[in-house]
């Protein structure tokens, strides 16, 4: 052989940068690569490849192989067609080794220079996946148009699939790798679809793809990966039998052919297995057993097993060994921090884990030791601008301090938590902003792929048909016709898909947006309590509140909650407004007899805003006492009516005694709950009606406002 060229390109790892940087062992490397001739750069498949010592594989029929190796190890290249190569491994590495066979091949100098042009560009897409999207998937683009056969495709749509499943953009993931296998199927390909299904919630797809992978063509890495992949879809569905017995035959995989790192994996994954089927104690022996067998791989996996086993111990109560082993990941981190970045993303934070501690020790009823741990951790909160620990330390800071007594600092904590919810709102707003941008671009970017490769196919099929009969010409067009058909009929989805995603969006933004007055008039109202030493009303009123509070924190997330539910808020919402209104308002809530209330479901406070209108802006107005009327009545068989109607002043009266700012206030709450129900009637078919009149002929008119909502 006259010349062997071995050239590897760097895939630049842009990693989250929780990433513990020191390391002192060496952990497997999951190394990629291809042989192929440096010539015609064809793939060379059955080629032994082996690192020294230890794991062996072939490529396969693309000339691709995977292997796990350390830093520092040999890999060695064998074949009866060429000379033997050798390599370092020195990081993951994507290799492409070239190699020259003993027969030369006449090759045309044009397929070359294309071919080699092609890879440039894959190659150019995987360096930029992790730090720069819009470049990656442009080189993509490129390479598709440089593309000469399918197997080019085949790999250009695998790469593009991996780049969407690295920045969690999982349908698209799915499409191209469908795409990629609609060229060539490979089991890398099948294995990355049958996850990004899982990571889609596509869990039937994702169990049939799996079982249908033939498992004898599979390595052992491969096979590894794909019992447990079957275990992780097992798990999302709720099938822990199915699951345990996916995961222990990766186990016995992993076992017998050394893949430690698995191994560890395999163990953890079996122990939460076996707790969430309520068999604590197997789960805490599997634990113990990844706990172990993690502390001989690298720091970060020992760090990563340790938060998961004490999310484990929390879950069962166990909160000794949950706050022995959180010390433990905080004196790790602190003694690694000189050679290590931790991202407020990170689980391994000391924020994080101070604020667990804390937690812990409150459920101990150990307040001394919680509010220690808990002012600690907003302290390192603010200090690393954490805002979302620093948000729930205040605010089970503030719940200590009312379980404990401290009043006074009860309500300070309590107004600094508003502040931080204020200011992580903003921030949350801009990266929601951000990601609805990213995603605007990533899909303007298969667009446009798709779009260069119409026009390709077309053009490709214009010249080769020039010198053909005019029929073929017409078959050419109806399939540029159905492509763009087809191109139409997936933007169209996306579009679908992207209003969607933007109505949920801008329901959780106004689903955030709870009119402050009550909130600040409420702690107020403590506030005059605990001034006139009247210590026992202030505590039945801020302890009432922090129910009410909680329970509308705790339902914020859902679209919809249990009228049921929403019933017992808006008593003790309508209780604590009364509490301050003794001398201007009664209030009676009926539910009809005929209404079974478990059968209807209602957008959580819905209705809090028309019963503070009525309380602040028509009853406080009134000069005898009036009356606030909530009633629950069945209007047939599939609807029911919520009323709320008062005897106050009435919409014109009040419209008049209010400030240019309570207009403004008004208008701006009354606005959200229109915004709120037409997107709720948008996306859920008409559920929700509200309608507004008078409540009675007279001076004092009132209001009455009626909700109609339909059974599920």
């Amino acid at each position: 052989m006259k010349n062997i060229l071995l050239y590897s390109l760097l895939l630049l790892m842009i990693m989250p940068v929780c990433n513990l940087a020191a390391q002192q062992d060496d952990p497997l490397l999951y190394i990629r690569g291809s042989v192929r001739e440096s010539d015609t750069y064809e793939p060379i498949s059955k080629v032994n490849i082996e690192i020294n010592g230890g794991a062996y594989t072939i490529t396969d029929a693309q000339g691709r192989f995977t292997i796990r190796a350390k830093k520092g190890d040999e890999l060695i290249v064998r074949h009866k067609d060429f000379e033997t190569v050798y390599y370092t491994i020195l990081k993951d590495d994507r290799l492409v080794i070239e190699v020259e066979p003993v027969v030369r091949k006449t090759i045309n100098s044009k397929f070359k220079r294309d071919v080699k042009r092609f890879n440039s560009l894959i190659d150019s897409a995987s360096v930029y996946k992790k730090k720069d999207v819009a470049k990656s998937i442009k080189f993509i683009g490129e390479a598709l148009t440089q593309s000469t056969s399918v197997s080019q495709n085949a790999e250009a749509y695998q790469v593009l699939a991996e780049v969407y499943m690295f920045w969690k953009q999982y349908d698209l993931a799915v499409n191209n790798y469908r795409i990629s296998l609609q060229n060539v199927e490979t089991n890398y390909s099948k294995l990355g679809l049958a996850k990004a299904y899982e990571l889609n919630k596509n869990y039937q797809e994702s169990i049939d793809t799996y079982n249908a992978i033939i498992k004898n063509e599979l390595g052992n890495y491969q096979l590894v990966t794909l019992y447990e992949g079957l275990g992780d879809t097992y798990f999302s569905t709720k099938d822990y039998d199915a699951s345990f017995n996916a995961y222990q035959k990766a186990l016995t995989i992993a076992k017998d052919h050394l893949i430690s790192p698995k191994i560890v994996d395999l163990n953890s994954k079996i122990a939460q297995t076996y707790n969430a089927k309520g068999k604590t104690e197997e789960a805490e022996a599997y634990f113990d057993s990844s706990m172990n067998l993690a502390e001989q791989e690298t720091k970060k996996r020992a760090l990563q097993e340790k938060v998961t086993v004490a999310d484990f111990q929390n879950i069962n109560r166990n909160y000794d060994k949950e706050i022995e082993l959180r010390k433990e990941i905080v004196e790790d981190v602190e003694a690694n921090e000189s050679d290590s970045i931790l991202d407020n993303a990170s689980a391994f934070t000391s924020q994080k884990q101070n604020y667990k501690i804390g937690n812990a020790y409150a459920l101990q009823k150990d307040y001394v030791n919680a509010i220690s741990y808990l002012e600690k951790s907003i302290e390192e909160a603010d200090d690393k601008e954490d805002l979302v620990v620093k948000k729930d330390a205040t605010k089970k800071l503030s719940d200590l301090f009312v379980d404990t007594g401290n009043y006074q600092k009860a309500l300070e904590t309590f107004r600094a938590y508003t502040e931080v919810v204020d200011e992580l709102y903003i921030k949350r707003e801009q990266e929601l902003s951000q990601a609805d941008r990213l995603r605007r671009n990533m899909g303007e970017q298969q667009n446009r792929i798709t779009s260069l490769l119409s026009d390709k196919a077309l053009n490709e099929s214009l010249v080769k048909e020039q010198n053909k009969n005019q029929q073929i010409i017409i078959y050419a067009l109806i399939g540029g016709m159905l492509l763009l058909t087809i191109t139409a009929f997936v933007m169209y989805k996306y579009i679908k898909q992207q209003r969607f995603a933007n109505n949920l969006l801008a329901l959780k933004s106004l689903r955030s947006q709870m009119n402050p007055h009550f909130i600040f008039n409420a702690l107020n109202s403590v506030n005059s309590f605990i001034a006139s030493s009247d210590e026992r009303t202030a505590n039945k009123y801020l302890s009432d509140f922090s129910h009410l509070m909680r329970s509308v924190l705790e339902n914020s997330e859902e679209d919809f909650i249990p009228l049921q539910k929403e019933i017992e808020l808006l008593d003790l919402y309508t209780k604590l407004e009364h509490f301050r209104f003794q001398d201007k308002f009664d209030y009676s809530i009926t539910v009809d007899d005929a209404v079974v209330v478990s059968e209807y479901k209602i957008p959580p406070m819905l209705l809090q805003p028309y019963i503070e209108n009525a309380v602040w802006h028509g009853l406080r107005y009134k000069t005898e006492k009036g009356h606030l009327y909530i009633s629950i009545d069945k209007k047939n068989d599939s609807e029911i009516t919520i009323s709320v109607s008062d005897d106050g002043i009435g919409r014109v009266r009040s419209k008049a005694l209010k400030t240019e700012h309570q207009k403004k206030q008004n208008s701006k709450g009354m606005g959200n709950i229109k915004k709120r129900v037409a997107i709720l009637n948008e996306m859920y078919k008409d559920k929700v009606d509200v309608f507004i009149e008078d409540y009675q002929a007279q001076e004092d008119a009132g209001t009455k406002v009626v909700v109609t909502i339909k059974k599920d």
